[in-house]
């Protein structure tokens, strides 16, 4: 039995007989970063003694016959934006580099709640601004399925650490797809929540209106434990909402005949790679086989999908990276003024894609050009909204591919910002519109890598989304 290979379930069952004990699963997953990770540098902070003395204290409860969690004694990786107290949280940027979290995000404080074993902080592109986990700023990650190739962004180290075996799932945030693309460049499933189904409480901002985190694992069944694990209301983000997310479910009689699925033309057209194309609609094929209801629908406004997002995420960008200005924590270099200091502090520690975006941004926002792009693309971000609703209306879920492309060769697009930004396309509006969207694998290219499907459901059905995700599980 490799326990570097087991579910959560699995994990849980495990656990139960003592057929294992949390301390091996542990130093199991460890002696698997150590063996592997100076390859993939999936982590930036490998926290042995905290998963070792949290295993211990799993073990301890089991001993004593006491209940353990939901995740009880389940191996993970936390994405570097996101606070674990008393580890680095860099955002894998230099202006961040020394600096260490004093308190737990709220999906971490319920992470540790559950029983969840954190093994270390994983690699991103700074401040989740990329695609590749080419932009951090310690070092690139490259992916378990082709080390010629980035694991994708800017959780690409959170996908990578699951599918390289390092952890039994991750947390990421998803701001642009970056849980979603990187899980479908890597081969396994990734989540982003209903804006406010998950507290953003702890992650460092990028984008406040989009930013979402979102649990990646090797199967839907264990990315819906997780999810279960950290949602809920949060009194420590306004935007947090309480929903039942065990009760919205299909009926205990769940039939792929009561299904109606829509197929977003917009999404298969030009720009697709062949080969997902033909995978993800052979995928939609057998659901349609086993009775699932197919139609053709519309999403008009998702072309302009790609420059509204890049208005209103570089926009709140510039606003909420102004608080790293060197004067109240993290790098700090001196000037002959208050100016100055500011100026060299931002210069050296931002990176080229981070200083990109904030010049965008902040002109974005500027006296005579707010009303142009900033106001402009929030109206049409609404539009986006409406073409979901009205799809909803019709259908239960919609299903497109995740990225119009596979995992690309590192530097393949590091000098072409804009054939980069094209990798999140199929990703953004999900953002835009505040949905929930899960990616999974659903086949693989002539050089056998993972090609994912993205399933799109209305707000809050991420149980519906699950179930229907399980159920194709069982069928690619």
């Amino acid at each position: 039995m490799e326990l570097i290979n087991l579910s959560i379930s699995s994990i849980k069952q495990g656990l139960a007989n003592k057929d294992f004990s949390a301390k091996e699963i542990t130093q199991a997953h460890l002696a698997c970063i150590k063996k592997i990770d100076q390859e993939i540098h999936s982590f930036l902070e490998v926290s042995s003694d905290l998963a070792l003395h949290q295993a211990k204290d799993i073990d301890k409860k089991i001993s004593q016959g006491k209940k353990i969690g939901e995740l009880g004694g389940v191996p993970c990786s936390v994405k570097d934006a996101i606070m674990v107290e008393g580890l680095k949280c860099t955002a894998g940027s230099r202006i961040l580099e020394n600096y260490t979290a004093v308190y737990d995000a709220t999906c971490v404080k319920k992470l540790k709640q559950a029983g969840a074993v954190i093994l270390g902080k994983t690699n991103l592109d700074e401040f989740a601004m990329g695609s590749s986990t080419e932009r951090s700023a310690f070092k690139i990650t490259k992916n378990p399925r082709d080390l010629t190739r980035v694991p994708g962004g800017s959780s690409g180290g959170s996908a990578a650490s699951v599918a390289g075996d390092e952890a039994v799932f991750s947390l990421g945030s998803d701001t642009g797809g970056s849980v979603r693309q990187p899980a479908s460049f890597c081969g396994v499933v990734g989540l982003k929540p209903t804006y406010g189904a998950v507290s953003r409480y702890g992650l460092i901002a990028f984008a406040s209106s989009l930013d979402q985190i979102g649990p990646i694992a090797k199967t839907a069944d264990d990315c819906q434990a997780v999810f279960n694990a950290i949602a809920g209301v949060d009194e420590k983000d306004a935007t947090s909402r309480q929903f039942s997310i065990f009760n919205d479910q299909f009926p205990n009689n769940f039939q792929l005949s009561n299904v109606k699925i829509g197929i977003p033309k917009e999404y298969f057209g030009e720009g697709l790679n062949p080969e997902v194309k033909k995978a993800v609609e052979g995928a939609i094929k057998k659901l349609e086989t086993q009775g699932a209801k197919i139609e053709e629908i519309s999403l008009p406004h998702s072309r302009y999908g790609l420059a509204c997002y890049y208005i209103i995420a570089t926009s709140e960008a510039s606003a909420n990276l102004a608080r790293f200005d060197g004067v109240r924590y993290g790098l700090s270099q001196q000037g002959d003024d208050l100016l100055a200091c500011y100026l060299k502090t931002r210069g050296e520690g931002f990176g080229e894609e981070v200083k990109r975006r904030i010049i965008l941004g902040t002109f974005c926002l500027s006296s005579g050009y707010y009303d142009a792009y900033y106001l402009k693309a929030q109206k049409v971000r609404q539009l986006i909204r409406q073409d979901f609703l009205k799809a909803f209306e019709k259908t239960d879920f919609i299903f497109t591919p995740t990225s119009p492309f596979t995992a690309f060769k590192i530097g393949e697009k590091m000098d072409d910002p804009l054939q980069m930004y094209l990798a999140d396309i199929y990703t953004i509006s999900l953002n835009l519109a505040g949905l929930p969207g899960l990616s999974m694998p659903c086949g693989a290219d002539k050089n056998n890598l993972p090609i994912g499907l993205q399933i799109i459901g209305p707000h809050f059905s991420e149980p519906r989304i699950f179930q229907v995700a399980k159920t194709l599980e069982k069928l690619v």
